[in-house]
């Protein structure tokens, strides 16, 4: 091409040295490539923008808010550069070494800034995609990402001593102990990454809980090397990726996609509370709409129980009784299976725990058919507003460890 030139010139009866030669021709090319960069970014970009919006917004995202279409355009300008040196410059000339080594390290800038981009449009696809959008892909692209930089590394570091990539990565190999050790935790997160997507142990989106690390709330980001969790006092947790695999977290997940959260709390009776029921008080309880049946059942089948056996029921230890504790609890199991708010397709159960130096325990276990904690606490708060205002018609009394005012009250001074 340089010769072609000269022929024109030498018509033209034009002659320049060899250095005069070789700026002209640096010139072109710069223009050239000027020339180029317009035609790319001004009206090629302009072309593409225009058809990109008659169609899907989604390919307008892809090409231009993730900077592929600009960076692409910038990679194959530097191999126009790289080209335009092979054809117009003398490779005897430091220009020609110049610029080629300038378009080459361009060329692996670019590159890979475009792979960035074409992984950021992954990322951006999956998360459109109602099956992906949960999935934990961020580190396993932030993996690819790190990848494609230790490549270009590599590249631009034998460009600039003009030696093999090849020859590099052999030499990598006397340094694997110190690589391991500098990419420790990438490579832990990598392989967590890997082991929390296929086996689904945790997505984004879900409610984790993770005392260790004082984490408890949404996932927001799972990433290479760290988790992130907002928790429910808006502040974020980062936990290392690897943690999640090698220490135990719970995921609230399952809870809420069950549709019901659990109720499991106990109210403490106390123990010179309980007592078999006398007549007046079995009178009362029985014209309760939700004990009626109860009662009238219960009574029956231990009337008949006592009536076979011809026990003496002048003594309190013979025969079968009604317990007020007992009644209580069916009065409990009736009262929650009526509660429009507790799913009545999941366990629901009322009994009775081991007594304690605080009284005999009555433990409410079910669950309400809403997730919300807001609408759960108010569902569970008004569940046992109702029990302590209830108990005293079954002659129950909640254990209560004594208070300064109760001590006062026995004359005794709680100043000392």
């Amino acid at each position: 091409m340089r010769d072609y030139i000269n022929e024109w010139l030498s018509l033209l009866d034009i002659s320049l040295t060899s250095i005069q030669m070789s700026i002209a021709v640096v010139t072109v090319i710069v223009l050239i490539s000027a020339l180029i960069h317009l035609i790319f970014h001004q009206v090629v970009s302009q072309l593409v923008r225009k058809l990109t919006r008659k169609g899907r917004k989604t390919w307008e995202a892809i090409l231009f808010e993730r900077h592929l279409f600009s960076r692409l355009a910038l990679t194959i300008q530097g191999i126009i550069l790289y080209i335009q040196a092979g054809l117009w410059l003398n490779p005897k000339y430091v220009f020609h070494d110049w610029i080629q080594n300038l378009s080459q390290v361009w060329i692996v800038i670019f590159m890979t800034l475009t792979l960035f981009s074409v992984v950021d449009a992954m990322a951006f696809l999956m998360r459109q995609n109602k099956r992906t959008k949960n999935l934990p892909f961020q580190g396993l692209l932030q993996a690819v990402k790190l990848f494609f930089t230790i490549v270009a590394i590599i590249v631009l570091i034998a460009i600039a001593i003009d030696r093999s990539p090849m020859l590099i990565i052999s030499g990598l190999g006397a340094m694997t102990a110190v690589l391991l050790l500098v990419f420790k935790d990438p490579i832990l997160g990598f392989v967590a990454g890997i082991q929390l997507s296929a086996n689904n142990l945790l997505k984004l989106g879900d409610w984790l809980e993770m005392p260790s690390y004082g984490a408890d709330g949404d996932v927001i980001e799972i990433g290479l090397t760290t988790v992130k969790v907002q928790n429910w006092d808006k502040t974020i947790t980062s936990i290392p990726t690897y943690a999640l695999i090698s220490d135990s977290f719970k995921n609230w997940q399952g809870m809420s996609e069950s549709g019901g959260r659990r109720i499991k709390r106990a109210v403490f009776i106390d123990v010179t509370s309980i007592r078999f029921m006398h007549q007046e008080l079995i009178e009362r309880l029985n014209k309760a709409n939700l004990l009626a049946p109860y009662m009238s059942e219960k009574l029956k089948e231990i009337e008949d129980y006592n009536q076979q056996h011809d026990h003496n029921m002048e003594l309190k230890i013979n025969g079968r009784r009604l317990t007020n504790i007992g009644t209580f609890r069916a009065y409990l199991i009736n009262y929650l299976k009526h509660h429009p708010n507790i799913h009545q397709e999941m366990t629901l159960i009322v009994r009775q725990l081991e007594a304690s130096a605080q009284g005999v325990p009555i433990q409410i276990y079910a669950f309400t058919n809403t997730t919300a904690w807001d609408k759960y606490e108010a569902i569970q708060s008004d569940i046992f507003d109702h029990i302590y205002a209830v108990i005293e018609e079954f002659e129950l009394q909640i254990y209560q460890s004594p208070s300064s005012s109760d001590l006062k009250s026995l004359g005794i001074n709680t100043s000392k």
